[in-house]
């Protein structure tokens, strides 16, 4: 049977009518340990308690009212993320892409204020994953997402990550901003040194440049802090949060500095959906949890341990594994094998694995992950290794031989 949907995905026969915690459940009647977490956005897992009810009881209430009145759960969101991070200011959005357009518009138009309209272009970095809209992929900057769709938006400059030579190179009278993920997330778990984000710190701050940080996959306790920034000793002056905000609820934020968003005024900028009660709701509610006394310590306690157990599956596994990648629970592995093969084979094991650029498989538990969970999933990539070294096809490529 034809579906009526679109095909710009290449879904996998499986669908799922309910999940708890880090499980979720297939229709085909079979339990999966979820290591892909929504692409990062399940932050909390799945029906975690208290975004359950925070939902439901807003549900109850009011679910959108526009930005054309006070909306005070955003105002309390907005607080709580300014007071536990370097920014002045918050502006609501429903998805990463549109966090990043808001974070291009706003360091175009800080020049713009400061009577600098030619300095309009970004620097990115190859590799980097921005988003879908025809900003955000030019900002990427990928040949696979550009292609087909006209000219490349004007503004953006790509050079190689961790190339200090050929970034100073590309500055010039019309650069505005440098924007970098401090993971590579789409672009295969690639983590970029502590000492070239203090790099691009200091030449903005030489140069009169706008440091933005992508945050979308990273942010929200990925790392094990609640920002990746906070590593590396240096603060942005625009960073774009979303996927785990909302704990799989649509939500995504554009945070800044009074200085660097002193341009976006009245009028300059808006969403529709953004920052209406529902999501601010479960927003609020996410940072209930992530907040808590002890919680952002045990993700990183349990980041450092699953990255030891994936070293000695690599170890016992290295025809199949190449190199472990990542920090706290945003971990990859760049396997031998193709990885569409390995997170196949995972899934035969009931383990919900997720590819990613430079042949990675990702694995993004949810925060809430135990450390009895994480030795099952581990058991589970042993067993999937162990397929593939024996030659035993998924149930994937056994369909598309059919």
């Amino acid at each position: 049977m034809t579906s009526p949907l679109l095909p710009t995905f290449a879904r996998a026969e499986l669908s799922f009518e309910k999940g708890e915690g880090p499980w979720l459940y297939g229709r085909d009647g079979e339990r999966y340990l979820d290591f892909g977490a929504g692409i990062a956005v399940n932050a909390l897992g799945h029906a975690h308690p208290h975004l359950v009810q925070a939902l439901t009881e807003q549900a109850s209430k009011i679910w959108h009212s526009s930005n054309l009145f006070q909306i005070p759960e955003g105002e309390r969101l907005a607080q709580r993320l300014v007071d536990s991070t370097f920014a002045d200011f918050v502006f609501f959005a429903n998805s990463g892409a549109e966090a990043n357009e808001a974070a291009i518009k706003m360091a175009r138009r800080y020049h713009y204020v400061n009577g600098n309209p030619e300095r309009f272009h970004i620097v990115t970095f190859e590799g980097a994953f921005h988003g879908r809209t025809l900003g955000t992929i030019a900002a990427g900057g990928q040949a696979k997402y550009l292609e087909g769709f006209g000219p490349k938006v004007e503004g953006f400059d790509q050079v190689p990550v961790e190339d200090l030579e050929a970034l100073k190179a590309m500055i010039g009278p019309e650069t505005a901003a440098l924007m970098i993920e401090p993971i590579q997330g789409e672009g295969g778990i690639r983590t970029v040194s502590n000492a070239f984000l203090r790099e691009l710190r200091a030449l903005c701050d030489s140069q009169g440049l706008l440091l933005i940080f992508d945050e979308i996959q990273t942010g929200v306790g990925r790392t094990g802090k609640l920002f990746a920034y906070e590593w590396s000793g240096v603060t942005p002056d625009i960073m774009t949060v979303a996927k785990g905000i909302g704990g799989g609820f649509p939500l995504g934020a554009c945070l800044a500095t009074a200085e660097a968003g002193k341009g976006l005024t009245l009028g300059t900028h808006g969403t529709t959906f953004g920052g209406n009660p529902l999501a601010m709701a479960v927003g609020n509610a996410v940072l209930d949890v992530i907040l808590e006394p002890g919680f952002l310590e045990s993700v990183e306690r349990k980041g450092l341990l699953l990255k030891q157990r994936l070293a000695e599956l690599k170890d016992r596994h290295p025809g199949i594994i190449a190199e472990v990648r990542g920090q706290g629970l945003i971990m990859g592995l760049r396997t031998v094998v193709p990885n569409t093969n390995f997170v196949s084979a995972a899934r035969d094991q009931k383990l919900i694995v997720i590819g990613a650029g430079d042949n990675v498989v990702r694995l993004l538990p949810p925060l809430i992950i135990t450390e009895a969970d994480l030795a099952e999933a581990i058991n589970r990539l042993d067993a999937a290794c162990t397929a593939i070294e024996a030659g035993q096809p998924s149930a994937a490529q056994r369909g598309a031989a059919q």
